[in-house]
Order: C-alpha cells, then structure tokens, then sequence
C-alpha cells in the first residue's frame, strides 16, 4: 500500500510538472501579447537592441579606434568626418561613444548578474526556510541598506581599487540587498502553495523544492527588479568613473568620458553632450523595458 501511494504522489507530481511546463509556454506567450501593447516599452527594446548591436559590434561600426589620437584633429566639431566631434587628444568621440556601449553593457548586465546570483539564494533561502534563517539573513542586509547605494560603492570601489573588474564587483555587491529582498518578499508568495505539499510529500528537499519548484514560479517581479538593476548598475558605473573611482581613462566609458569633458563645457559642449546622451538613453530605456515587464506580468492589466 505504501509503494502504491508513493507511484501515485509520484506521478502526480510528474504530471503537476508537465501542466506547468505547458502553462509556463503559454503564459510566456501572454506575457509577449501584453508587453507588445505598450508602445513606449516597445520603442524602449528596439533602443537597447541597437545599443547592443553596437556594443557587439563596435568593431565594425567605430570609423576610428577608442584610443586612436590625431593630436591635429584636436577639439574638432561635429563634422562628416568626425560625426561627434573630437576630443582634447584628437580621437574621435561617436567611436568612443560605440565602444563605451560595450564597456557599459558589460559592466551592467554583469554587474546585475552577479546582484542576481547572490542575492536571489539569499532571499530564496530567507523567504522559504523563515523563522530565524530569516531574521539573521534579513537584518544582515538590513545593515547594507541602511548606507545610500552611492556611498556603498564608493567605498567599495576605493578599497577593492580602480578598473573595470573592480567597477563591476563594487556595483554588484551594492545591489545584493534590494536584490534578496524583491526574491524574498515573491518565494513568500509561493512557499506555502499545494504544489509545494506535493514535493514534499515526495520527499524532495528543501533546496530542491527551492530551485526547482519555488523560483521558476516566482521569477515574474525578479525579472522587473533584474531590467531595473542594470539601469541602476550602469549609472552607478559611470558615476564612480566620473569622480574617478570606476574605470581609468583612457578606456571609453561613459562617465569618465562626462568627466573628462567637463572643464571644457563651455568651449566645447560635444564633449559631454554626446556621452550624456548614450547614458541618457540607456537607462530611460531599461526602466522602460522594466516597466512594461511590470505592467505585462500583473495578471490584473491583462485583457
């Protein structure tokens, strides 16, 4: 008889994995139908698809190389051969431009990457386990957040050290708690489901119920929290390279470019112009994109 009710918890479970796998297909589908009504968010994708298209292929795209100076092109105007004008050395600011999207998608996306890694174990393991596992876990980074993003970066990156590695370990470890806390409050959500009854009953255990049961099933407002964060990543990036903590010079990136255009703003405005536009851009699309991940995965907006 025990045998007999264990084939049945079994294949129910198989089953239950089945029914979602093909739930998870159609709701993905839902999601697109509904992402793709809203035009601003649509307009904002088709942006970070360009800029990625870019970072990809800056090679190809930059007429110059990121750190090639032509000292008598110096200070140049926006003109057919320099589209965004030149710089105080003579290089050419629309390919630095280019290549400053692959230095700022990297530092974003893995930044946020590991943001993500940490932070949904974390939250996971706080949300699903409770009690006392939560306390400490959750008072802990209580702690971190209690200091501004800012500051906690700064002082990250001023002791781990200058360059992009450093840059993008000080981003991600800033975003560790908001990160634990928007997969805490969604594991919440779904720990105490019939679903989860089922996996136990098989004996599965908690780590397995976790990973394989619990997040797939709350991943919907980590996905918002994730296009969020790399927006949050990228202008954290360039604002530690502007005061000259992040990436050094001459490495194309954005905010050391802002920073070292600065003292001539006024003489020569493209210096700045440009770069604070690519910025601009990249993060007004993220949250873009963010909010309309939001808007598609609230089953309240959906028709």
């Amino acid at each position: 008889m025990a045998e007999e009710k264990n084939r049945q918890v079994s294949s129910a479970v198989r089953a239950e994995d089945v029914m979602r796998k093909y739930k998870k297909q159609s709701r993905l589908g839902m999601i697109w139908r509904q992402y793709r009504k809203n035009a601003l968010s649509m307009f904002s994708l088709a942006l970070i698809l360009i800029l990625a298209a870019m970072a990809l292929g800056a090679d190809w795209i930059a007429p110059y190389g990121a750190t090639e100076q032509n000292i008598s092109d110096r200070f140049m105007g926006p003109c057919a051969a320099h589209l965004f004008g030149t710089d105080g050395l003579g290089r050419d600011i629309f390919s630095r431009v280019v290549y400053g999207a692959r230095v700022s998608m990297i530092v974003g996306f893995i930044s946020t990457g590991v943001s993500a890694f940490f932070g949904i174990i974390l939250g996971s393991i706080a949300g699903f386990c409770g009690g006392w596992i939560d306390n400490v876990i959750m008072r802990v980074l209580d702690v971190f957040m209690a200091i501004p993003n800012m500051l906690m970066a700064m002082v990250l990156s001023a002791t781990l050290g200058t360059g992009m590695i450093n840059c993008m370990l000080a981003v991600g470890i800033t975003g560790i708690p908001n990160m634990a806390r928007v997969a805490r409050a969604s594991v919440m959500t779904q720990r105490n489901q019939e679903y989860i009854e089922s996996a136990r009953s098989n004996n599965a255990g908690n780590g397995r119920i976790i990973f394989r049961y619990v997040l797939p099933n709350a991943l919907s407002p980590i996905f918002v929290a994730v296009a969020s964060g790399i927006a949050n990543a990228i202008t954290v990036a360039a604002s530690l390279s502007f005061i000259g903590l992040g990436i050094q010079p001459p490495n194309p990136e954005w905010g050391a470019m802002l920073s070292a255009g600065r003292e001539y703003i006024m003489e020569y405005p493209w210096l700045c112009i440009f770069p604070g536009i690519a910025i601009l851009i990249t993060v007004f699309s993220l949250n873009n994109i963010g909010d309309g991940l939001r808007d598609a995965l609230d089953p309240r907006l959906k028709n």
